[in-house]
């Protein structure tokens, strides 16, 4: 029986193929493809199809997390009949990412995790009666605390400084000058782009502000303890009456490790203090492989299952 996991994130899509003995990673670090509507599922389904025949031609079950689920998606099952189109392919599942962030983190146990990449959101479930979201957004109207929240404060600290503003930050404004050239290429950068790719931008100086932040600056500190705040208070509120105070974390933000895990713990710890804090078992795309491997019961609009035979 040959199963596959895909993540479908921000940064990039994984798959992780199961195949017998055998397990194979596959992917690309390119940015899922985008239509003036929200996700371009067919474009989708063209990569998928291509990342996965890759390792194999056919499978008994897929199952994809998948960024921009339950809100941006208004017809799932669009990708899934696409991918049928180019791959035969059994049992499909589909969820959004932060159900199979949670699913890979806590080996499908129930609790909190916080998903925190390009974007941010909490999930408190217990992938049945109870699934409690907070934020997840985007980062015109939330994400806070994620990795294109942390981007933009930097940059603004930035700009600050440039300016001759308070409040700026000299380290971060030699960072954005070494990484975008000068202040009129990242506006070009930023404004230029959709919302989605704007947001990949911002992302993508979160690191900067991280190594400003280990080479003692203080503003950039400040900006990891916010952002860890923000995360705690997601995942306390996120924290459902009667549901387990287990709490793990995923995505890419958590790279950097204590910098924005230590802040987070002490704002949940303030409000919860008999949370577990659990390290991750996994990842997203380990959290789809799960869900193909033993497929769960459907919870519209968080996660799908559609079921045919290849072949059917």
């Amino acid at each position: 029986m040959r199963r596959a996991g895909i993540d479908v994130g921000g940064g990039g899509i994984r798959v992780l193929v199961h195949d017998g003995d055998r397990t194979v990673r596959s992917g690309e670090d390119v940015p899922a493809p985008r239509g003036e509507r929200g996700m371009d599922l067919q474009a989708l389904a063209a990569r998928l199809s291509v990342l996965l025949t890759r390792v194999a031609p056919m499978f008994d079950r897929v199952a994809i997390g998948m960024t921009g689920l339950p809100d941006l998606v208004p017809d799932p099952g669009e990708l899934v009949r696409g991918l049928r189109e180019r791959v035969p392919v059994g049992t499909v599942v589909l969820a959004g990412d932060s159900v199979t962030t949670h699913v890979g983190a806590l080996g499908g146990r129930a609790g909190v995790v916080v998903a925190a990449g390009t974007g941010a959101v909490a999930l408190g479930t217990d992938l049945e009666r109870t699934w409690s979201r907070v934020d997840g957004w985007g980062i015109l109207l939330g994400d806070h605390g994620g990795g294109a929240w942390v981007g933009r404060e930097g940059l603004q600290a930035a700009l600050r400084a440039h300016d001759g503003r308070s409040g700026g930050s000299s380290m971060l404004s030699n960072r954005l000058t070494a990484r975008f050239g000068n202040v009129g290429a990242l506006e070009h950068r930023v404004y230029a782009a959709s919302a989605v790719d704007a947001a990949t931008v911002l992302a993508g100086f979160a690191p900067e502000v991280a190594a400003a932040a280990r080479n003692g600056d203080a503003v950039a500190r400040r900006i990891w303890q916010e952002a860890g705040a923000h995360l705690g208070r997601a995942a306390v509120a996120a924290a459902a009456p009667g549901l387990d105070r287990r709490l793990s974390w995923g995505g890419g933000l958590f790279s950097v490790g204590e910098t924005v895990l230590g802040p987070m713990r002490a704002e949940v710890l303030r409000h919860m203090p008999e949370t577990e804090f659990v390290a991750p078992e996994g990842g997203s795309v380990e959290g789809a492989l799960a869900l193909a491997l033993t497929p769960p019961r459907p919870h519209p609009p968080h996660l799908y299952v559609f079921d045919r035979p290849v072949g059917a």
